[in-house]
């Protein structure tokens, strides 16, 4: 998946009623964000296959978490990936560690 300014490109996809679906849910995502959040913020919404995909940074855990709740609220959504970087929150990108002998 890549990021976009608008959204996600959908890479390998069989039929276009997956991406229309996915591109108005991150439509209504948007919306309910302006709402709820306010315009001035700096996220990146993307949707693939009914999962909706935020990134971007906030200034509290309080609007981090607002964000993953008002998107978990959108008619259509299976899931919520938060990526949103804020003071206080786990590090988007996370260390996996293979040696499962420790």
């Amino acid at each position: 998946m890549q990021y976009t300014e608008f959204g996600v490109i959908c890479r390998n996809m069989n039929t276009s009623f997956a991406s229309s679906r996915d591109e108005k849910i991150r439509k209504e995502i948007l919306l309910v964000f302006s709402k709820g959040l306010g315009e001035d913020l700096n996220l990146r919404v993307g949707v693939l296959n009914s999962i909706a995909h935020l990134a971007g940074t906030v200034n509290s855990m309080l609007k981090r978490q607002t964000a993953e709740e008002l998107a978990k609220q959108v008619v259509g959504i299976r899931g919520v990936v938060n990526r949103i970087e804020a003071p206080g929150a786990p590090s988007p990108s996370r260390a996996v560690n293979l040696d499962l002998n420790n």
